[in-house]
C-alpha cells in the first residue's frame, strides 16, 4: 500500500509551527492506528504538538479522526435519556464512584466510560477493580443490557471505540506529552462523543494536584472540550473545580471506593458530598431533568441501590471487605 504522506514531513511541518492540513491529521491518526507510524514517530508528533499548539480547525480535525478510528455507539433505544461525566483527574478524584450510581438513580442512565491512571492521577477503573470480582471490561451488549437494567455502568472503553486513542493515551503517559491541551482536548471527546452519550458535563480540575497548574490554562481546556462536544451534537457543559489539595481524606485504589460508599451512604467528607451534588445536578439539567433533586437520592438510599447493583452486574461482591493499607500518615491541617 502507498502512503499518502511522509511521517517525518508531517513531523516536521508541526515542529516548525505550521498547522497541519486535514489529510494530513487523517493520515497520520490512520497510519498510526494501522502501526504504519511507529511510537518514536508519533512521540516527536506528540512533543511538537505540545511545544507549538494546534488551532480550532486542527483539533476538531484531530479529534474527527480519532472518532473515525473505530465504531461509534448508540443509545438511542434506551428508555431514559443519558449523561456523562469526565473529570481531567486529580488526587484523591473519586467523584465517579458515587456520582453514576447517583445520577442513574434520578432517573437519567450513565454510560461511564473510564480509563486506569494517567500521570500522578489514580484511574477510575483501578479503583473499581480492587472490589473482589468486578470486571472493566464489557462488551457493547452488556453496556445496553446494563443500562437498561441498572441505570448506570463504569467500564472501559472497548477495543473498538476510538482505537487511536487509547494507543496515543499510552504514548503519551511515558513521554511527556500528557500535558498538552490539544492532546487531552480530542482524547478524551473523541472517545465521549464516539461513545453515544446524550449530554456531558466535564470537572476541568486547576491547582497543583491537576495537568491544569494555571486557571487559564483549564480555562481554555475546558472550552476547547465544550466547542467539540457541542460542534458534534453533544449538550456539553464544563466547570472548574479546585485541585489545590487532595479530594476527600484518602488518596489509594481500596480507601477511595470505602470513602465513596460512605458518601453512598449519606456521610462522607464534606468536599467529595459538595461536588458529587454539583455535578450530579448539572448532568441531570443537560439531559433535561432540572428539577430533580439529587440530594434525595443520596438522603433515602436509592444511590446506595443503585451501586450495588452496578456492582453486581459487573461480577463484584459490594459487600467484600477490601483491602487496607500496610501503612498509613496523618496529615493534619495547621490550626
Amino acid at each position: 500500500m502507498t502512503e499518502s504522506f511522509d511521517a517525518v514531513e508531517v513531523i516536521m511541518a508541526k515542529r516548525d509551527g505550521h498547522r497541519l492540513t486535514d489529510p494530513q491529521i487523517d493520515w497520520v491518526v490512520d497510519a498510526y492506528t494501522r502501526g504504519v507510524v511507529a511510537d518514536e514517530q508519533m512521540a516527536a508528533l506528540a512533543m511538537a504538538i505540545l511545544l507549538n499548539g494546534m488551532d480550532r480547525p486542527e483539533i476538531a480535525r484531530w479529534t474527527a479522526a480519532m472518532i473515525a478510528s473505530g465504531e461509534r455507539m448508540d443509545f438511542s433505544g434506551l428508555s431514559r435519556p443519558t449523561a456523562d461525566k469526565h473529570s481531567t483527574g486529580g488526587v484523591g478524584d473519586k467523584i465517579t464512584l458515587p456520582l453514576a450510581p447517583l445520577v442513574a438513580a434520578c432517573g437519567v442512565a450513565v454510560p461511564q466510560l473510564s480509563g486506569r491512571g494517567l500521570g500522578h492521577t489514580g484511574g477510575t477503573l483501578d479503583k473499581l477493580e480492587s472490589i473482589p470480582g468486578w470486571r472493566a471490561d464489557l462488551t457493547n451488549a452488556e453496556i445496553l443490557a446494563q443500562l437498561d437494567d441498572v441505570g448506570a455502568v463504569i467500564c472501559a472503553a472497548g477495543p473498538g471505540l476510538a482505537p487511536a486513542d487509547k494507543k496515543l493515551y499510552a504514548l503519551r503517559d511515558v513521554t511527556g506529552t500528557v500535558e498538552a491541551i490539544p492532546l487531552i482536548a480530542s482524547s478524551i471527546m473523541s472517545k465521549k462523543i464516539a461513545e453515544g452519550t446524550g449530554s456531558l458535563v466535564l470537572d476541568v480540575k486547576v491547582g497543583s494536584g491537576a495537568f491544569m497548574k494555571e486557571i487559564d490554562q483549564a480555562r481554555e481546556l475546558a472550552a476547547t472540550m465544550v466547542a467539540l462536544g457541542q460542534d458534534a451534537g453533544v449538550a456539553t457543559v464544563a466547570l472548574l473545580t479546585d485541585m489545590s489539595t487532595p479530594l476527600g481524606m484518602t488518596a489509594g485504589n481500596a480507601i477511595e471506593v470505602t470513602e465513596s460508599v460512605e458518601v453512598l451512604a449519606g456521610g462522607g467528607p464534606g468536599d467529595v458530598v459538595e461536588l458529587t451534588l454539583a455535578l450530579a445536578r448539572e448532568m441531570l439539567a443537560a439531559a433535561g431533568r432540572p428539577d430533580v433533586d439529587p440530594a434525595d437520592a443520596l438522603a433515602d438510599g436509592r444511590a446506595m441501590d443503585v451501586w450495588r447493583r452496578m456492582v453486581r452486574a459487573q461480577g463484584g461482591d459490594p459487600d467484600a471487605p477490601l483491602a487496607r493499607p500496610r501503612e498509613t500518615h496523618e496529615v493534619r491541617a495547621a490550626a
